[in-house]
């Protein structure tokens, strides 16, 4: 260990000057090259971070101008209470050691600095009172804030991003970031407090030895270096880890869920979960207890060398208070601040390192914000056809997934006339919920265009085009909400309106199962929260097929909406359905042909190509795909 040595005018050795610049370089070019944790961040890029904090400041400012202004006050008026308590100490020894000396001398000056101090004590304990409430008042507010932005901007997202990997992941972190970025705010506040306490500190000193301040600063920056290095590593590891942790949450959620609790014991996947649950997370325990070891063993020999420079300090204060340049209230005053020093640059420098860190974090929140849809609607849109009739053409429509190198539809061209009813038949995999997603613009084709009425598609604002579009999934989402609120979200704008939710309920036939709910309408379904009820997979698919009903869509989307309904309740709820669209354009998914004769017109995909169109009977004379497979149906039935 090097020893840190003071020539007689407190200047640093050469050696140890030597020693400490050849720390520097080697966390330099460790920090600088590519580790194994997947980072490749140096000290420049740490710091460039730091760009991200007057936007994330702006941030905290909007949540809420007094909370911010009143925590700025509390925080300065804070900053010079160390000084002056650590002054009128200074006092009260000097008045106690004068007393000693002449018992004679009167006494009023001492109570008087003591209740002065007593005084100052309490201000202090109810500002740092006030402060940590304002803080926590703050960063819940900011919390709240950052998570409606992320929802709001999420929900801006194309569909064909939240399908990409890399962008998950960017959400992730940024999600992560609502939560835990608040305290950076904290950090920044006490940065701020803790420096200007060391100014006033640091004044004091300077009046006796400025020599000491040199060696304070000097002899903490190696805990400094360390404390960035490592926090360099720790980002690194959180961000290459962000894969793994979303499959460990992923592994959690299935391992303990209502929804999965059937397959579990069923297949007996509860050893396998547990199991690779426990071999990703054990991984990631090893990788942070390496990175926890190494900076438990630098941090305890670096920090060593601010309790050297401490103790060098302390040394020549006593000296100077036994030869009697100083007194004894200035050495209680003089030790006490190089001791509150020591530790606030200790801290300060750490809380830096630490801030550059949250920067880094920081930066996940931005670089997700700045993400940018790329389905838009045109600075001037068209507007959409008077009366709702809708009617599309695809001309040479072609579609791949993101990242994928297959087309999931391939050189699509039909008519979809206004008021048609077009049934989609083909085996899974064949395209058919890409092209209803197509239609609702949820995706853009990859080539080829899509016309509504005449004019393509991209032409129309896309969010008037989609109120316009009523359309159910195979995998529609059952929210664990009551039952107004699932139906309601096929109309969210309408979700006051109960006799619409009503009449839509018994469109769908979705009143049957309603009227067995203990709370009706009011009832909460699922069993996430406290009297919440569980629904079959046929009784959902009534309530979400109310939500199709919710609004006076132009252009009706049924995609598998009825796979858990039995026979009969299936044909009762399409002759309801061909009923309600009269006039309107309807596309519909199913794989039971008695169904699919009620369309007017038949789409048969194969591989994302269309291989056959027309009606049932039109179809049945061609003695192709179609026949086939309804022949197959049909003899299934005898």
């Amino acid at each position: 260990m090097t020893v840190i040595a003071l020539d007689k005018t407190g200047r640093i050795t050469r050696k140890y000057y030597l020693q400490l610049m050849s720390w520097i370089q080697k966390i330099k070019s460790l920090s600088a090259r590519k580790n194994s944790y997947g980072g490749d961040l140096s000290l420049k890029e740490s710091f460039k971070a730091l760009q991200f904090l007057p936007p994330f400041l702006r941030m905290i400012w909007e949540t809420d101008k007094w909370l911010a202004l009143g925590n700025i006050i509390l925080r300065l008026i804070q900053a010079g209470i160390p000084v002056t308590t650590l002054y009128i100490g200074k006092l009260i020894i000097d008045e106690v050691v004068a007393l000693i000396a002449d018992p004679s001398l009167p006494k009023e000056d001492l109570w008087t600095w003591v209740g002065i101090e007593l005084g100052i004590t309490i201000v202090a304990a109810l500002l740092s009172r006030l402060v940590s409430l304002i803080d926590a008042l703050l960063g819940d507010k900011f919390s709240n804030k950052t998570s409606v932005m992320l929802i709001e901007h999420a929900a801006k997202m194309d569909l064909p991003q939240f399908e990409d990997a890399e962008f998950y992941d960017k959400l992730e972190r940024a999600r992560r970031q609502s939560t835990s970025r608040t305290v950076l705010l904290s950090q920044l506040l006490r940065q701020g407090q803790d420096i200007i306490t060391v100014a006033f500190l640091a004044g004091g000193l300077i009046i006796f030895n400025p020599w000491l301040i040199v060696l304070l600063v000097i002899a903490v920056i190696p805990s400094f270096i360390s404390e960035t290095h490592f926090n360099q590593r720790s980002y690194s590891i959180a961000r290459s880890w962000t894969p793994q942790r979303r499959e460990l949450d992923y592994l959690r959620y299935i391992g303990a869920s209502d929804r999965t609790a059937k397959e579990i014991k069923i297949f007996g996947l509860e050893n396998h979960i547990k199991d690779k649950f426990s071999d990703l997370a054990h991984n990631y325990y090893l990788t942070n207890r390496s990175l926890a070891i190494k900076r438990s063993i630098w941090g305890f020999f670096l920090n060593s060398f601010g309790d050297i420079g401490y103790y060098i300090a302390y040394f020549i204060i006593i000296s100077q208070t036994i030869d009697g340049t100083i007194s004894l209230g200035d050495l209680t005053f003089l030790s006490g601040s190089f001791a509150r020093l020591r530790s606030l640059l200790r801290g300060i420098l750490s809380s830096f390192s630490s801030i550059a860190q949250s920067a880094l974090y920081l930066k996940d929140l931005f670089d997700f914000l700045a993400i940018q849809p790329g389905i838009l609607s045109p600075e001037n849109p068209l507007p959409l056809p008077k009366e709702g009739k809708f009617g599309f053409e695809f001309k040479n429509v072609g579609f791949k997934y993101p990242n994928s190198e297959k087309y999931a539809i391939k050189g699509l061209s039909f008519q979809l006339e206004a008021g048609e009813k077009l049934a989609l038949v083909g085996e899974n995999g064949a395209g058919k919920t890409t092209l209803v997603k197509l239609l609702a613009r949820l995706y853009d084709p990859t080539e080829g265009t899509i016309f509504l009425n005449g004019h393509d598609l991209r032409l129309y604002d896309l969010k008037e085009l989609r109120k316009m579009v009523g359309v159910i999934f195979q995998d529609f989402v059952k929210f664990d909400m009551t039952a107004q609120e699932n139906i309601s979200i096929g109309n969210i704008d309408e979700s006051a309106n109960r006799p619409l939710i009503e009449t839509s309920a018994e469109k769908s036939m979705a009143i049957e199962v309603i009227e067995d709910l203990p709370k009706r309408f009011d009832q909460m379904l699922g069993r996430r929260f406290d009297e919440g009820m569980n629904l079959s997979g046929g009784q959902w698919q009534k309530i979400a097929l109310a939500r199709a009903y919710m609004r006076n869509a132009s252009l009706m989307i049924l995609d598998e909406p009825t796979a858990a309904l039995d026979a009969r309740a299936e044909y009762s709820v399409f002759q309801r359905f061909s009923e309600l669209t009269k006039g309107r354009t309807a596309v519909l998914i199913s794989h039971r042909f008695s169904t699919v004769r009620m369309a007017d017109r038949i789409l048969v995909l194969e591989k994302g190509q269309m291989k056959e169109l027309g009606s049932h009977e039109e179809l049945l004379e061609k003695n192709g795909t179609y026949s086939e497979l309804f022949n197959l149906q049909a003899e299934g039935y005898k």
